[in-house]
């Protein structure tokens, strides 16, 4: 009988939730080890597979694919690994392959470390099954520790992703600290910018595009001097313009934990609800103000889109125009007519919409033409401007007097929670002196000593962080005032606009109500509410 001849297929496999010790898991090791036993035993050595960066949790990786059809194509005979945990830890997966697959097509399994060898009847394959839950039970327990320790850091605010957000980089001196990105956060201001003019997110795409600025995934392999492997589209689309705009990292705040996988054999990830989400404010500095966060905020909950007209000719007041009856949108309505010498002309108005669909039942038309508003408002911003140019100091010190009036509440109690909290980090500093002398003198037991300390030093902990939190809390409250100085430097910037445009309107105007004209005296009367992004805190004033 001619002798067995073996044709041996390494398997090497190393990943993040694998248990790093030094050199003697390394893939060099793993790989040296294997090689002199096929030697030592005069075997073919046919291929080397390695899976480096790949979870043992499944077997969806790209070397042990190709492992298994070189064995089922017969062109290996014996799978050789280091230990059973190498192979992978998935239990259920592991035992189809080594228990039916394997046995199946003649091949043998050797897991070096392990002493199991499939071909030998010494019970060492009756211990297997048990190993491989032993895996399984490790890779969960890991998955846990990981989970739980990268949720205590994002709540500590410390940035835990892959990839900082557009805009940013991450801190040189702390990989878990985002600091400004200078070369790409004035593009993130500009994209916010018009997103408060009212544009839409595909039409703010388009102009990065056709400005040739390079999209985030570009970008970020661009720096790295790699070529971008995603088949994906490499330009701006409206998707990723939506992500900014959306995303709170850049008011200084860490939202963090949006999504997770379903379980650690599991890498697909899914959508978590909001409530699980963990959030950090203040961690890092704003590329955008708060104020410019809250009109692109209202603009996306007041879902404002800018339709085109049946004549392709876009109102720059569309979504802002309200019924002051019913409370609907007004519709922008155009009227078209000719002129003696046979030129085209138009006329665009807006009539309420639910008088519109459904009649005058409903409500009446409120018409009003698009000129006409434009003169009142022009004219109702200009006059609010030169009241500020004239009288800015005063209009500040009111906005801060209203301002300090509505924090001043809340700052009594930040104030108070700290300083209570600094006190009681006093009488703990105190307690674990006295512990330490009392156990010292041996008036209490070592076990009552360290169930003392270890409740006082907890307590202390959590006090620190408390004040830490509070402290941080304080200081952006006390940074609303800069924003409300804002409010009168943007109304000021439009003292001298030649021309009323969709970035004067969004930026300052929150609706504009119309009521159904009258005639009174022969005379055409129609109340036009404006109400200002800011009127609350400035109609002491105007």
């Amino acid at each position: 009988m001619s002798e067995q001849i073996y044709n041996v297929g390494i398997y090497c496999r190393l990943s993040n939730d694998d248990e790093r010790d030094g050199e003697s898991v390394s893939i060099e090791n793993q790989k040296l080890l294997l090689q002199n036993y096929v030697k030592q035993k005069g075997w073919n050595e046919i291929d080397v597979y390695i899976d480096d960066g790949y979870s043992g949790t499944n077997f969806n990786r790209p070397a042990i694919k190709r492992l298994i059809e070189d064995a089922k194509s017969k062109r290996i005979n014996v799978i050789l690994v280091k230990d059973l945990s190498r192979f992978g830890r998935n239990y259920i997966e592991f035992g189809q392959y080594t228990d039916y697959l394997f046995p199946s097509i003649g091949c043998r399994f050797i897991a070096l470390n392990n002493g199991i060898d499939t071909i030998n009847d010494n019970g060492s394959t009756d211990i297997m099954c048990f190993l491989n839950i032993f895996n399984e039970f490790y890779s969960r327990d890991t998955s846990k520790k990981v989970k739980a320790v990268k949720a205590a850091c994002a709540e500590n605010g410390k940035f835990m992703g892959t990839y900082p957000a557009y805009g940013y980089k991450r801190d040189p001196l702390d990989k878990h600290h985002l600091i400004i990105d200078n070369e790409t956060a004035p593009i993130v201001q500009r994209i916010f910018s018009m997103r408060a003019s009212g544009m839409g997110f595909r039409s703010i795409a388009e102009i990065l595009n056709s400005d040739n600025i390079l999209c985030p995934g570009v970008l970020y392999y661009q720096r790295k001097n790699k070529k971008d492997p995603r088949n994906v589209s490499h330009k701006w689309t409206d998707n990723t313009v939506k992500n900014i705009i959306r995303n709170e990292v850049y008011i200084g705040n860490m939202v963090q934990g949006k999504s997770g996988t379903l379980s650690y054999k599991s890498r697909k990830l899914i959508k978590k609800p909001k409530d699980e989400w963990i959030r950090v404010t203040g961690t890092h500095d704003a590329i955008i103000s708060n104020e410019l966060w809250k009109m692109v905020s209202e603009i996306d909950e007041n879902k404002i889109r800018k339709r085109n007209s049946s004549d392709n000719v876009k109102s720059i007041f569309t979504g802002l125009i309200y019924c002051a009856d019913c409370g609907f949108k007004m519709r922008n309505h155009i009227e078209k007519f000719k002129y003696k010498d046979g030129r085209n002309g138009r006329y665009s108005a807006f009539i309420c919409n639910n008088y519109a669909r459904s009649g005058k039942n409903a409500c009446t038309i409120h018409l009003i033409y698009e000129s006409v508003l434009i003169k009142l408002v022009s004219e109702n911003i200009k006059a609010n401007a030169e009241l500020v140019e004239h009288n800015t100091k005063n209009i500040i010190q009111q906005i801060y007097k209203l301002k300090c009036k509505e924090l001043n509440t809340q700052f009594t109690i930040y104030e108070q929670e700290i300083s209570n909290s600094k006190s009681r980090l006093l009488e703990l500093e105190q307690l674990i002196e006295n512990l330490y002398v009392d156990k010292c003198n041996g008036f209490i037991s070592n076990t009552i000593f360290q169930s003392l300390i270890s409740k006082y030093e907890k307590e202390y902990s959590e006090k620190t962080t408390s004040i830490s939190k509070l402290e941080n809390s304080l200081a952006l409250k006390e940074n609303k005032y800069n924003d409300d100085i804002y409010i009168s430097q943007i109304i000021e910037n439009y003292l001298y606009a030649e021309k009323l445009d969709e970035s004067i309107l969004f930026e300052l105007v929150d609706r504009i109500e119309v009521g159904q004209s009258q005639i009174i005296d022969g005379q055409k009367y129609c109340d036009v509410k404006i109400y200002y992004r800011f009127e609350n805190k400035l109609k002491a004033t105007i």
